[in-house]
C-alpha cells in the first residue's frame, strides 16, 4: 500500500472531524501581510471543509484562529488582548481557541501562551498550517493541548482546501520564506529559507483561477523576483512566470508584492514592459536612503543604486508608478541619514508609502544594537515624512486627471455605499457611481477630480 501524502492525511482528518461535527461556527482574525491573508484562505478553507460555518461574531464561534503576525510590536498586544478577552467564554462553553502563524514560531511566544493563556488549545506554526484538521481532532477526541511548531524550514503542500475572500480577484503564494536576512527582519526565522512552488503548479492554480471567473491575480512571496533561485531549473525564473501568466485566457490583471531592489533584474524589468496585462505599479522596498542605515540594515544597496534601478525602470516603462516601504528611525539613525531618505522620496516620487516606526523584535541583530533612536525623535521624523510623501500624492494625483482608465469594478466603496470603486493601473483607488451589475466586469473610467487618497471618476 502506498504511503499517503500529506495533503491526503490531511483531507482524511478533514472527514473525521466532519463526522463528529454539528452546526459548529468558525472565526479567524487575520493579522499582517497579503501572504498571512492567503493563509487564512486555506484556513478557512479547511475549517469548511470540516463542516465549521463562518461567523464575524467571535463571541458565538465554537473555533476561534488567531493568524498572527509579528513584524511589529503592537500584533503582540493585539493578539494577548484578544486572547485574553476570550477567557470568560472559554470557561462557559466548549470553545477551541487556536493561535497560529508568524508568532507562534517564536519560543517566547509559545512560552507566554502556555503560561500566561493555559485554555489555548491549540499553538501551530507558519510550517503546521496544514495539520490544523488534525490538531483540532486531537482535542475534539482526545481533550488534550496542541502544540504543533516545526524549528525546521517546511514543505510545500499543493491542494489544500481553500476559500477566497473575492470572487474577481485572488492571491497566488509562489515561494514562501525569505533568505535574506535583514537586520531588522524576523520573517526568516519564523518563515523559513526561501520554497519556490513548481512552475507548472502555479500555472495549473491560475489556470483554475480563469475557468473559475478570476480576472485578477496577485503573485505573493517574500522577494518574488528570486523566485526559482532553488529549483535548478531554466525555465523557472520570475521573468518567464510572467510572461506565462499573461498568456492565460480569462486573466486580465496581474499584480505582484514584493520584490527586494537588489534582485530586480533587467529581463524582469523587460516582462513588466511586454506583458500588457501585469500593473504598471512596482512596490520597490527602500526602508532608508542613507548607505550607512542600509548597511546596517543588511539590505545589499546604496542610496545611489536605488535611484538608478528607480530611474532604468521608468526609462523603460513610462508610465510606472512606484510604492515603497520607510522605516523611520533604525538604530544609529541620525539627522543626516533621515534626510538622505527624504532625498530620495522626493526624486523617486513614490505614489504609495508605508511609514514604519522601528519597532525592536526579539531575535533580530538590530534589537542588539546601541545607539537606539529615542521615541519622541522617531515620531517626529515620521511626521516630516508623512507631510513629504502627502504633498507628492497629491501633486502626482493631479495627473491622473482626465485621463481613461481600465479598471476591474472590485465592489462597493468602503467609504461610500453609492459609490463603486475599483483601481488604476498603478493601483490609484478610483470611486465612481454605477450599478452594482458591473462588479467583476473591467470598464472604461474617465478621472474627473483627485483627492488625496482617492480619484473620483465616471463611466464613459
Amino acid at each position: 500500500m502506498n504511503e499517503l501524502t500529506q495533503t491526503e492525511v490531511t483531507m482524511e482528518y478533514i472527514q473525521k472531524v466532519a463526522s463528529i461535527l454539528s452546526n459548529k461556527k468558525y472565526n479567524i482574525q487575520t493579522m499582517g501581510c497579503q501572504l498571512n491573508e492567503n493563509d487564512s484562505e486555506k484556513l478557512s478553507g479547511m475549517a469548511e471543509k470540516m463542516g465549521y460555518k463562518y461567523t464575524d461574531n467571535i463571541e458565538e464561534a465554537d473555533l476561534v484562529i488567531f493568524n498572527t503576525c509579528c513584524i511589529r510590536e503592537n500584533a503582540e498586544n493585539k493578539l494577548f488582548g484578544n486572547v485574553g478577552e476570550l477567557k470568560k467564554i472559554k470557561k462557559e462553553r466548549d470553545m477551541i481557541i487556536a493561535v497560529g502563524g508568524c508568532m507562534s514560531q517564536q519560543k517566547h511566544i509559545v512560552e507566554k501562551l502556555r503560561q500566561s493563556y493555559p485554555y489555548v488549545d491549540i499553538i501551530f506554526g507558519t510550517h503546521t498550517l496544514h495539520k490544523l484538521p488534525q490538531d483540532i481532532y486531537e482535542v475534539l477526541e482526545k481533550r488534550k493541548k496542541v502544540t504543533d511548531v516545526l524549528d525546521i524550514d517546511g514543505e510545500i503542500y499543493e491542494g489544500l482546501p481553500i476559500k477566497r475572500n473575492s470572487n474577481n480577484s485572488a492571491n497566488v503564494t509562489i515561494m514562501y520564506g525569505c533568505n535574506n536576512f535583514c537586520s531588522y527582519c524576523i520573517v526568516p526565522y519564523v518563515r523559513g529559507r526561501e520554497r519556490s512552488r513548481k512552475f507548472e503548479d502555479i500555472l495549473n492554480e491560475v489556470k483554475d483561477l480563469a475557468k473559475e471567473g478570476y480576472k485578477e491575480i496577485t503573485l505573493l512571496g517574500q522577494n518574488v523576483n528570486s523566485y526559482g533561485n532553488d529549483l535548478n531549473d531554466e525555465k523557472s525564473t520570475f521573468a518567464n512566470l510572467l510572461y506565462e501568466l499573461n498568456k492565460i485566457d480569462g486573466i486580465e490583471i496581474i499584480k505582484f508584492i514584493s520584490p527586494h531592489p537588489k534582485d530586480f533584474k533587467d529581463e524582469v524589468i523587460k516582462a513588466i514592459k511586454e506583458c500588457e496585462k501585469v500593473h504598471r505599479v512596482i512596490h520597490l522596498p527602500l526602508q532608508s536612503g542613507s548607505d550607512n542605515i542600509l548597511k546596517a540594515m543588511n539590505r545589499h544597496y546604496t542610496k545611489q543604486a536605488f535611484i538608478e534601478l528607480a530611474e532604468k525602470i521608468r526609462k523603460e516603462i513610462p508610465n510606472v508608478a512606484f510604492t515603497t516601504d520607510i522605516i523611520v528611525g533604525f538604530p544609529g539613525e541620525t539627522d543626516e541619514d533621515f534626510q538622505d531618505t527624504l532625498d530620495v522620496v522626493e526624486r523617486v516620487e513614490f505614489e504609495q508609502v508605508f511609514m514604519f516606526i522601528y519597532s525592536r523584535r526579539k531575535g533580530t541583530k538590530a534589537d542588539t544594537m546601541e545607539n537606539q533612536v529615542d521615541e519622541k525623535i522617531k515620531g517626529e521624523r515620521l511626521e516630516i515624512l508623512k507631510q513629504k510623501v502627502t504633498e507628492i500624492i497629491d501633486k502626482k494625483n493631479k495627473e491622473y486627471v482626465g485621463t481613461i482608465q481600465k479598471i476591474l469594478v472590485e465592489g462597493v466603496s468602503k467609504n461610500n455605499e453609492n459609490m463603486l470603486t475599483g483601481r488604476t493601473n498603478t493601483n490609484k483607488v478610483i470611486n465612481f457611481e454605477g450599478d452594482k451589475e458591473l462588479i467583476g466586469k473591467i470598464i472604461d473610467i474617465k478621472i474627473i477630480s483627485d483627492h488625496l487618497w482617492y480619484l473620483k471618476g465616471e463611466i464613459m
